[in-house]
Formats: C-alpha cells, structure tokens, sequence
C-alpha cells in the first residue's frame, strides 16, 4: 500500500521528470520558496494536484514543484514542505523526497528556518546543519521493509556530506554571508518549545531548532543521497529573545533575507 500511494504521485509527473537525473534536488522550507532563480522552466506542478502531496496548510509554504534549468545545470525544486504536525502521516512529509529517488536524483538541499539556540547566532544568519538531534523519537522508515530505500537499519554516521558544506561555506564566503556549522534539533511541533527545553537542547549540543527537515534528511540518506543542508536562523528560541514566540516572525524574517537566499542558493547551485 505504502509504494502505490507514492506510485500515484509519481504517474501525475510529466515524463521529462524522468528523463535525466536532475543535478540537484532542493527542498525550500519556510520563507524559502522565492530564492529560486530560473533560466528556464520545465515543469510547473501545484502540490494541490499531485496525488498524496496536497496544498500546503502552513503560511510560508507556497506548495509548487519546479522542475529548471539555471547555469547548465538541471534542478529539482520543492517549494514548500508538508510537516509531521500537520497531521497526515509520514508518506506526504518524504513523497518529495521520494519523486527525486526515482528521478535519479543523487544530491539534495534541504532549507529551513529555525529558533537560535547557540547565544552566538542572531536573527537573520545562517547555519549549516553538519549533524541533528532527532527529539521526536519517530522515523519515517518506520514500517515494512522497502528495499529500494536502502537497509533495514541505515547508518546515520554522517547524514550530512561534509564536501557539499564546505561548497555552502565557500558560497556564504565569497557572498559575505553570516554563517556557522551547526547541530538541528528536530521537534514535532506545532507548538514552539518551552524555555526549559531549550536549555535542555542546548546541554545536549544544538545550536538551533525546528520542526522539519530532519525526516527528510533521515530518508533521503538511508536512500544513499549526499545531503546538505541550510538554516536560516528566523528568530532566538525560547527564554532566550525574552518574548513570545509567533509565526509572523517567521515570515517576516524569510522576507528580509529573501535576496541573500537567493544568492546562497544560486551560487552553491553553481558548485554542485
């Protein structure tokens, strides 16, 4: 049943999506989906009419698939993901993930916005996620065995390719881009953390914390993906700005720093 669910999804994508392996496929979380910059457009698919996937219910997630050409290089965009918390099951937070499986796809970028932890980071930097805490306790590999999607118990020694950070590093230098490695910690959401767990991340080695990514990141490595991954820091987490915490920030954050998103994208695009 798991596989027909996804074999829907993949029958309503034009043939060209599998055509050629794209040279990167790209997840946009919150605040993301207007970095991309196109030469051309290939396809153009709303979530709303790929079976499995539906519209986007959260404000900052426009819901489009993209499939373009930018510099030679033929990418694989989603512009928008759908969450744990929004109450669908694991199938559609992995179906991106999934359609760049069959695609071919071998290399990922994976975007988020996220709450600074680590008292070093402010409102509108950037961290490169070198490893996460997965403090759900769930996993979207759970469930019957798929072969295709690797070994029954993956290694998640080093989910996140080391030579794909230092090409997000060499981008963020030469862009002049606020910028350090950092650890995810991965919450279920909705709601945001209490003041006392963050302190309880934080002893526990996170930099910064969110409500996605880390699924997406834990499938496509047990797929065998190489992985990088992008937070920009929205807002300071819990106990930490001294102030209630609310989505608008959010949104409001991933506007301001939408130009310096496109260009971090753009110009690591270029180095794949």
């Amino acid at each position: 049943m798991r596989m027909k669910y996804f074999d829907d999804a993949a029958g309503c994508l034009p043939d060209i999506c599998f055509e050629r392996p794209p040279d990167l496929g790209i997840l946009l979380g919150s605040g993301w989906g207007e970095s991309l910059r196109m030469d051309e457009t290939l396809v153009n698919i709303r979530y709303a009419d790929i079976p499995g996937l539906g519209a986007s219910t959260v404000q900052g997630h426009s819901g489009e698939f993209y499939l373009y050409r930018l510099g030679g290089k033929l990418i694989a965009a989603w512009c928008g993901r759908r969450h744990y918390y929004e109450g669908t099951g694991w199938e559609p937070v992995v179906l991106p993930i999934e359609m760049l499986r069959r695609m071919g796809c071998t290399t990922l970028l994976l975007t988020n916005a996220s709450g600074g932890i680590n008292p070093a980071l402010r409102p509108g930097d950037f961290v490169i996620i070198r490893d996460h805490i997965n403090l759900v306790g769930l996993n979207p590999l759970i469930g019957p065995h798929i072969a295709e999607w690797g070994e029954r118990f993956p290694d998640m020694s080093e989910v996140y390719n080391r030579h794909l950070a230092e090409l997000l590093h060499a981008s963020a230098n030469r862009l002049e881009l606020r910028v350090m490695d950092g650890v995810y910690a991965y919450t279920s959401g909705p709601c945001y953390e209490t003041p006392a767990e963050i302190q309880a991340y934080k002893a526990q080695g996170a930099d910064v914390v969110g409500m996605s990514t880390v699924p997406e990141a834990v499938f496509a490595a047990s797929c065998g993906m190489r992985i990088a991954g992008i937070s920009l820091v929205s807002n300071l987490a819990a106990g930490i700005a001294r102030r209630a915490l609310n989505h608008e920030e959010v949104i409001m954050a991933g506007a301001a720093a939408r130009e310096r998103m496109a260009e971090f994208v753009e110009d690591f695009i270029a180095r794949v």
